[in-house]
């Protein structure tokens, strides 16, 4: 019924397989060659060395072989032991004594010269240098620039310029910064612990205090012309330390008689006057008008003292405390001014130019004016101690030395810087500092507080030598702070 039978296979293609097979592509991707490199470094070639001292008893030792086999000097054996009780006694006596307190041996080479190290001058033509003042740091010298010879009212502008000494690649014939200024600039002051700050006086009777931080307007603040400002030129500028520790204010003083002080708001960028003084008639019997301030000075031992000298030859010392009111107060001011002096020294045949206290004694200060000489002062004694012909011209400026007690320098109009040393016997110069044109005026001059051997030296052709001192002139020597009390202590004849 049912039988076997092979049949042949039979296949079916897939046509699936096959249309998806027609789809697929094959495709591929390549990320960017790698560039790879080897480098080896290999450390400076280095040494080691080393010292070994010997032991003080084998030193001992060799020293005593070495000697052993020399004859000893005859009788020196006698003559140490005859000695010795002599040797201690002074031993022990020059070990008590005082008279080497303070002393501080110095063993470098002693220089007798006086060099110059840099000559720097602004692009400005036709300027004097009226003033130079050295930074707190002592790196910076600020120098002004202005006319000694103006006579009348000026419209000329000016400049300000500072240096930095420190700076690598100095370029003495460029300034680091130059500060146009529309009129002259008689007097600047560099502040005593900021050193981006200067405070300037002007012809034009104003104040200002620059910002040498800001290039691009560097003027903090300004006082501009009011009643409560000056209205003459402004010869003297100076920071005054302010009840606040750690605050400073300006004093400035003007051809007018005015001595005005100023508290800088520093984030308002103005000033505040705070007290004003005046010299008037009443207060010199020998001037038929106002004191025309010409000089100022502020005493580093008393904060209430100030001198002043006039273009009369007037000297008086004032006092900040003084409630003496002016005769003749000015008009519209909002600060009443008061009459400051209290004593009066011995007048000058001309005009004071110049006066500095003694960093080294409270009672002595020096002063300078056309006469050519430079005269030594006590705060005790209406004469001066002592006068030193110092030129046949006029001395511009005065300054005792930071470090010696009894030197002194006085810029003068035939364009040398007299260097004067009391304790020597002789009273000529100690030195003279002269270079450059003839006929150049010296204006002014400035010791260097933090580098004593530092001094800057402007004059009337506009360039600003800087002159490195010996030792000699910057080096204290034993005593020299009691020669210098008795001479405070002469009598003046």
């Amino acid at each position: 019924m049912f039988t076997d039978e092979a049949l042949d296979a039979v296949s079916v293609r897939s046509l699936w397989r096959k249309s998806h097979q027609a789809a697929q592509d094959s495709r591929g991707c390549q990320t960017r060659a790698l560039h790879r490199a080897e480098a080896e470094v290999q450390t400076v070639s280095t040494a080691v060395g080393c010292t070994q001292t010997e032991l003080q008893e084998r030193a001992a030792e060799r020293l005593f072989q070495q000697n052993q086999n020399e004859p000893e000097p005859p009788g020196l054996r006698d003559f140490l032991q005859r000695v010795e009780d002599t040797v201690i006694r002074e031993l022990v006596r020059n070990a008590r004594s005082h008279a080497f307190d303070g002393f501080q041996a110095n063993w470098e080479d002693h220089s007798q010269q006086v060099s110059r190290t840099h000559v720097c001058k602004a692009q400005e033509e036709g300027l004097h240098v009226t003033s130079v003042s050295w930074s707190c740091t002592g790196s910076v010298i600020a120098c002004a620039y202005g006319r000694i010879d103006t006579g009348d009212w000026s419209t000329d502008s000016s400049c300000v310029c500072t240096w930095n000494l420190d700076r690598r690649g100095l370029r003495p014939n460029q300034a680091d910064l130059v500060i146009d200024v529309p009129t002259l600039v008689t007097a600047l002051c560099c502040h005593p612990s900021q050193p981006a700050l200067i405070a300037g006086a002007l012809y034009s009777g104003e104040v200002v205090v620059w910002d040498t931080s800001r290039i691009q307007d560097p003027v903090v603040a300004q006082t501009g012309l009011s009643a409560d400002s000056h209205r003459e030129p402004v010869h003297q500028v100076s920071w005054v330390p302010l009840q606040k520790k750690g605050e400073f204010g300006v004093l400035s003083a003007c051809s007018g008689g005015r001595v005005l002080l100023w508290a800088v708001d520093l984030e308002q960028g103005r000033f505040v006057q705070s007290a004003s003084y005046a010299l008037l008639q009443q207060q010199a019997p020998s001037s038929s008008s106002s004191v025309g301030i010409t000089s100022m000075a502020l005493s580093p031992w008393d904060s209430d003292t100030f001198l002043v000298g006039s273009e009369g030859g007037l000297l008086l010392r004032c006092s900040f405390s003084s409630q003496t009111l002016a005769a003749a107060p000015f008009e519209s001011q909002s600060v009443t001014p008061r009459a400051p002096a209290v004593f009066s020294f011995r007048p000058r045949s001309g005009p004071v130019h110049s006066i500095h206290y003694s960093p080294f004694h409270r009672n002595l200060f020096v002063s300078a004016s056309t006469d050519g000489l430079a005269h030594l002062h006590s705060l005790l004694q209406a004469s001066p101690l002592l006068s030193l012909r110092v030129s046949d011209s006029y001395v511009f400026q005065v300054q005792w030395s930071p470090t010696r007690p009894l030197v002194f320098a006085a810029a003068t109009g035939q364009g040398m810087v007299q260097m004067f040393d009391l304790s020597r016997r002789s009273l000529r110069p100690a030195a003279t500092i002269k270079q450059g044109a003839t006929g150049q005026a010296a204006t002014c001059l400035a010791f260097n507080c933090q580098n004593p051997h530092l001094l800057a030296v402007g004059k009337t052709d506009g360039t600003v030598s800087i002159w490195q001192l010996s030792a000699d002139l910057t080096e204290q020597r034993p005593r020299e702070s009691d020669q210098l009390e008795k001479i405070a202590n002469q009598v003046a004849e």
